[in-house]
C-alpha cells in the first residue's frame, strides 16, 4: 500500500491539490461504501437491480474505497502498511482460536 500512497501523493503534488479535510473524505468514504453496499445487494442480496442503472464492478468499488482510504492516510501522515500489519497482528494473536471446529 505504501508504494500506491506515495504515487497518489506524488501526484497530488505534481497537480498542487491539497487533501480534503478529514471530515469531507469521511463523507466521500461513506459514499463509496455505500455504492459497494448497494452493488452486493444487487449481487447477491434481495434487491434486484433496476434497468436504468449503470454497471457497477465490484473491484472498481473496493478500489474507490482504497483510494479514498489512501487520501485520509495520506493527508494524516499514516502509513496504511503499518497499520495493516497493526491489526494482522492483533486479529491472528487474539482470534488464533476463535473459529475453530469442535
Amino acid at each position: 500500500m505504501n508504494a500506491h500512497q506515495q504515487t497518489l501523493d506524488k501526484w497530488f503534488k505534481e497537480k498542487g491539490w491539497e487533501y480534503w479535510s478529514p471530515l469531507s473524505i469521511l463523507a466521500r468514504l461513506m459514499e463509496e461504501t455505500g455504492e459497494f453496499a448497494r452493488l452486493v445487494n444487487h449481487l447477491y442480496g434481495d434487491k434486484p437491480k433496476r434497468d436504468d442503472e449503470k454497471e457497477q464492478d465490484l473491484e472498481e468499488e473496493l478500489g474507490d474505497i482504497l483510494y479514498t482510504l489512501m487520501c485520509f492516510a495520506n493527508s494524516k501522515g499514516i502509513d496504511l502498511d503499518k497499520a495493516i500489519q497493526k491489526t494482522f497482528d492483533k486479529v491472528m494473536s487474539r482470534d488464533k482460536d476463535r473459529y475453530t471446529k469442535k
